[in-house]
């Protein structure tokens, strides 16, 4: 249950996403507009983030915990990446702490010369291939599943670099885009079904790798394609070469990107993110509609669903909860009063569109559900007349495995609970989930394909695709560290 003193923080019950990446290839410039694409992609993880430049002779490496603005906004701190050739990495850690030796790019000196490298992802087999490396003499500094790819790739008997590089993604399993840089390229890949997002861009002629379509548009670059699911990418002074090592298989992206991760105003896979999120809105009215008054939106990822709910309902938007966005961590609240104070301090009911009103709250997705609980008390204590709880998702089920922050199974309320329970647990007047089939109509398909489903959709049907090796084999049995950093 809901701490009552808690701070209604509408992030704090969420899901979250490992990261974001960016790399570019031949501009004078590189280390500031990798800043600004990091900008771009701060949503996709706010713990850590950093850059490595290569100026020609050295790499320069500048790795901070915190926001990308608190150190790469200062002119010093770019003036210490010189280079014509940079990748950058914004982190939410999922596997391996929030320490300042997992703080990608991480880096190592192979025997051709240096090698840097940002992943977005997750590696299922990532604890399992550790433990089969350091029994080989492998030796780890950092306890993120990134660095295996490092010791894989050390450890190839290939001759060439990118050889090597694609020998090692043959080992390893789970979701990932990588961005990598050596002496003379920048490397990227997916993983075979593309469950993680990596798009390529050009910006006066200089080649550009990046998680979302938004990091493009920040710095004016042209946006060239997707690279595709399973394919490699190499970027010298003579362009891009692809490569497709993987046997070819349908693609399975992430279904999650359009629900929550990517910014609306991303393109993912040929589709605009906000335009994805009302279809996911219309849908549901279509599905699940109710006698209300006003539809209010739970901000900032239930806007987009929120108008398109209201839009097919016909029914007025409005917004019944404002957020403060220039409020950090709440300070320390010495009294009850004052901490009861404080709930009001991230988001507060707008009373004059909710008083008397039977409202819809749209949400994205509910997790453990503690602060939809709290979202419905604010309702009923802003005069709400009914609340109607809808959620542009199917119903969380199971974990995931592949770079998103999710529970543990037991953890997540509606692998708990059926729908009633679930609705008399928030207090809400009723309750409805956008069904499986609706997410899929919403992105174009009649409905989901059970032999070849066209997303990785496993959070809400179980139905995982690839092996999960660390949880089901002797890697879960092992721990990443046995070194405790302070904060």
């Amino acid at each position: 249950m809901a701490r009552d003193n808690d701070d209604l923080d509408l992030d704090a019950d969420r899901l979250r996403e490992e990261c974001g990446v960016f790399g570019i290839f031949g501009h004078s410039e590189a280390a500031a507009i990798t800043t600004l694409g990091l900008h771009a992609l701060q949503h996709r993880g706010q713990e850590a983030c950093g850059i490595v430049t290569f100026d020609g002779a050295r790499y320069n490496s500048e790795r901070r915990l915190g926001l990308v603005g608190d150190t790469f906004s200062k002119r010093e701190v770019i003036e210490r990446l010189p280079g014509s050739q940079a990748i950058g990495h914004t982190r939410y850690s999922t596997t391996g702490g929030t320490i300042l030796r997992n703080v990608q790019p991480l880096f190592a000196e192979l025997e051709g010369g240096g090698f840097a490298v940002a992943h977005n992802g997750n590696l299922t087999n990532g604890l399992t291939l550790r433990r089969e490396l350091i029994a080989r003499g492998s030796i780890f500094q950092a306890t993120s599943d990134s660095e295996v790819i490092l010791h894989l790739v050390a450890r190839s008997t290939r001759e060439k670099f990118i050889d090597r590089f694609i020998d090692a993604l043959f080992q390893i399993e789970g979701a990932y885009a990588f961005v990598g840089l050596t002496n003379h390229m920048l490397v990227g890949a997916r993983d075979p079904l593309g469950i993680r997002p990596l798009v390529l861009g050009e910006l006066d002629g200089c080649y550009i790798l990046a998680s979302e379509t938004c990091a493009l548009d920040i710095i004016g670059a042209r946006f060239v394609r997707d690279i595709e699911n399973g394919e490699v990418v190499v970027i010298t002074k003579d362009g891009v070469e692809s490569l497709k090592p993987f046997p070819r298989v349908p693609a399975r992206p992430c279904i999650f990107e359009y629900i929550y991760f990517a910014r609306p105003d991303s393109i993912v896979h040929g589709r605009s993110v906000y335009a994805v999120r009302k279809s996911f809105g219309a849908q549901l009215a279509a599905e699940a509609s109710v006698e209300a008054d006003v539809v209010v939106p739970v901000p900032d990822s239930g806007v987009p669903a929120a108008i398109g709910y209201a839009q097919a309902a016909g029914l007025p938007y409005e917004l019944g909860i404002i957020r403060n966005h220039y409020v950090g961590r709440t300070f320390i609240q010495p009294t009850q009063a004052i901490r009861e104070m404080g709930v009001r301090m991230k988001h507060s009911a707008n009373r004059s569109v909710i008083e008397g009103k039977r409202v819809v709250l749209i949400d994205d997705s509910i997790v453990r559900g503690t602060t939809s609980v709290k979202i419905v008390r604010m309702m009923r204590d802003a005069g709400a007349k009914e609340v109607h709880f809808r959620i542009s998702s199917p119903p969380i089920t199971h974990p995931d495995y592949y770079g998103i922050d999710t529970p543990d199974r037991e953890n997540l309320l509606a692998a708990r609970m059926d729908l009633e329970a679930m609705r008399a647990y928030m207090g809400a007047d009723s309750l409805a989930f956008l069904s499986v089939d609706g997410v899929y109509k919403a992105c174009g398909y009649d409905q989901r394909d059970s032999v070849r489903p066209q997303f990785t959709d496993h959070c809400f049907t179980g139905d995982y695709p690839t092996f999960l090796t660390d949880v089901v084999g002797e890697g879960a049995k092992q721990q990443f560290s046995l070194l405790a950093e302070a904060s």
